[in-house]
């Protein structure tokens, strides 16, 4: 009995032992095939290290060539040039050139300031003939006297006018001067002292000024008469200047051209006082320049502030459109012609101007001149 029931039992293990191994050979072959696949992970080769390429101080660095690499996760931006790709770099923003400090300036005009502190001399521009930035003076030969030289003289070939040493004292005089149009005659008559106060000359010994200018001369009074066309018209030819008076501003002292007795620029080397007058061997007071101590307008053409020998007004510093004039603006003669007003009129009229630049006032004579005795 125990034989019959174990015999048949082995020989079916026998038969279905086959059939098992096939069984489990399918299953594993299916999972090769059907199964979730694991992830393959791509080997990369690192990313190569940039260079960076040496830049000179003004030019943007050279963007090299892009090399392809593996990105970096967005959440990380790249920041150095070891990043790949090498981004566009955006040139590095240089410190601004320092503005130099301004000099200081004399406001002259609406928006036009002049640099007083470096005003060009004018020495040896004397010319024989009508020249723009020149004398032309009847005189070719000059007074073989000292030069006056200062601290204001700065070395380069200009002049500090705010250096400039003044000759000290406030004396008052008893002016007298008046215009008077007769017919077709202007009549110019008066004392030649000014109507404002001057230093007081003869220069003292114990003055600063006196050790840059020992000028002897004391003021006085001279007789002035003086008679020109009310309206002057332009001469053929201009003509040269006299040394001495060349016109009278309306303060009733004279003016004379820009050069002094030894025919440089009088107004880069002589001591003056604070209205930059001073008196010459007879006593007489006279300018340069434009005196400051006349008003002129703050916008807008600048005022009648005197006449030249000719008969042709001299205005101030302040062209058509209220701005400073320079040498550039003006004729040879340092004058143009355009509308002004005229004994109360508007006249297109030849006329002088004043500048800051030599020769400052008239540089010949542009009609026909009427000369004072020396």
């Amino acid at each position: 009995m125990i034989v019959l029931t174990r015999t048949p039992g082995r020989h079916l293990w026998l038969l279905l032992t086959p059939l098992l191994l096939m069984l489990l050979v399918a299953c594993t072959s299916d999972a090769s095939v059907t199964g979730t696949p694991e992830p393959v992970v791509e080997a990369t080769a690192p990313s190569p290290t940039a260079v960076p390429t040496p830049t000179s101080s003004r030019v943007p660095p050279t963007v090299a060539p892009t090399v392809q690499a593996t990105a970096l996760p967005q959440s990380v931006t790249p920041t150095t040039i070891r990043t790949l790709p090498i981004p566009t770099a955006s040139p590095t923003a240089f410190p601004a050139t320092p503005t130099p400090t301004p000099m200081p300036t004399a406001t002259v005009g609406a928006a036009l300031t002049v640099d007083i502190t470096h005003l060009p001399m004018g020495d040896g521009r004397v010319s024989s003939q009508a020249l723009s930035g020149n004398v032309w003076s009847c005189q070719s030969t000059f007074q073989d006297r000292r030069i006056h030289d200062g601290p204001w003289l700065n070395g380069d070939g200009t002049f500090d006018y705010t250096k400039k040493v003044e000759v000290p004292g406030s004396v008052n005089w008893p002016s007298s001067f008046d215009v008077m149009v007769n017919g077709s005659v202007r009549v110019l008559t008066g004392n030649s002292l000014p109507s404002h106060p001057t230093g007081e000359f003869p220069i003292s010994r114990s003055s600063e000024a006196y050790s840059y200018d020992p000028n002897p001369n004391g003021i006085s009074s001279q007789s002035l008469r003086i008679e020109f066309a009310a309206t002057p018209t332009l001469a053929s030819q201009p003509s040269c200047l006299r040394m001495g008076p060349i016109g009278v501003m309306l303060t009733g002292g004279l003016f004379f051209n820009a050069l002094d007795a030894a025919g440089v620029d009088a107004v880069a080397h002589e001591v003056r006082d604070a209205c930059d007058g001073h008196p010459q061997g007879a006593g007489t007071y006279h300018y340069h320049n434009l005196t400051p101590c006349v008003d002129d307008v703050e916008a807008g053409h600048s005022r009648l502030m005197g006449y030249a020998f000719d008969g042709f007004g001299i205005y101030g510093l302040r062209g058509e459109d209220g701005q400073l004039l320079t040498n550039n603006d003006l004729g040879a003669c340092h004058g143009h012609t355009h509308d002004v007003t005229w004994d109360g009129e508007t006249v297109n009229l030849f006329h002088y101007h004043a500048t800051w630049e030599y020769p400052y006032t008239v540089g010949c004579y542009r009609g026909t001149a009427v000369n004072l005795p020396r």
